[in-house]
């Protein structure tokens, strides 16, 4: 409200929220999806459950979910900048194979050019240590990095996301018919979430601004040097 020019307390706001008998989203109990492989050479954690960037392209954490249909599993996966938590590649699949993870990075390699050094994080999933996936973050010159084992925070972020998704969108507008309900509920969620929810880790502001912000701050100096 106040980002439209309303001035109005936290405390009014807390007020009008509890006589309209409106409450936030709870999370529902995690489920594990990703089958870890501890017997394929792995890469080294380099984020230590750090999960800061000081700009765009620093560091992307991947993950994915599942979702309950009326014919079956499908599964959502999503690449997440850590800068300003935007979602910059995302897909939707009948089945959880390596491909449809690589589907996912592929949007966001294409989206956001890179270039060389940026450092993706995930867990280790099989579908993360396949053989094509490593190789295509080698190919996009993207360093890879993943959580140790059994750690429960190693790729918190990723699953906070995933975490968000399923409270905001799966448990609120279930039961689910289809596949084709489920992507396009994705769809709308990963548009809203980068341009227009509030995030409060960035300011009470969403990810696309947050971003535009970055880049707006850096262009005197480049025209300066």
């Amino acid at each position: 409200m106040r980002r439209e020019r309303f001035d109005v307390a936290r405390c009014t706001v807390a007020r009008l929220v509890k006589e309209m008998g409106l409450e936030g989203v709870i999370r529902g109990k995690k489920v594990k999806t990703t089958l870890s492989d501890n017997t394929q050479p792995c890469p080294l954690d380099k984020v230590n459950r750090q999960f800061r960037a000081p700009a765009p392209n620093v560091l992307w954490v991947s993950d994915f979910t599942y979702v309950a249909t009326w014919r079956g599993f499908v599964y959502v996966a999503v690449v997440i900048d850590v800068f300003a938590r935007r979602i910059v590649g995302w897909r939707v699949s009948r089945t959880a194979h390596a491909g449809f993870v690589l589907d996912a990075l592929e949007q966001a390699v294409h989206q956001r050019q890179p270039g060389i050094g940026p450092v993706h994080h995930s867990d280790r999933g099989s579908q993360y240590l396949s053989i094509k996936y490593t190789e295509r973050l080698a190919e996009a010159g993207i360093e890879p990095s993943v959580g140790s084992v059994g750690a429960l925070y190693d790729n918190a972020l990723a699953e906070t996301i995933n975490g968000l998704f399923k409270a905001e969108v799966i448990h609120r507008r279930g039961p689910w018919r289809s596949f084709d309900a489920v992507e396009y509920a994705t769809l709308e969620w990963a548009d809203w979430v980068n341009n227009r929810r509030l995030l409060e880790p960035i300011g009470n502001i969403p990810p696309a601004e947050e971003e535009a912000n970055f880049y707006a701050a850096l262009e005197p100096e480049i025209m300066a040097a």
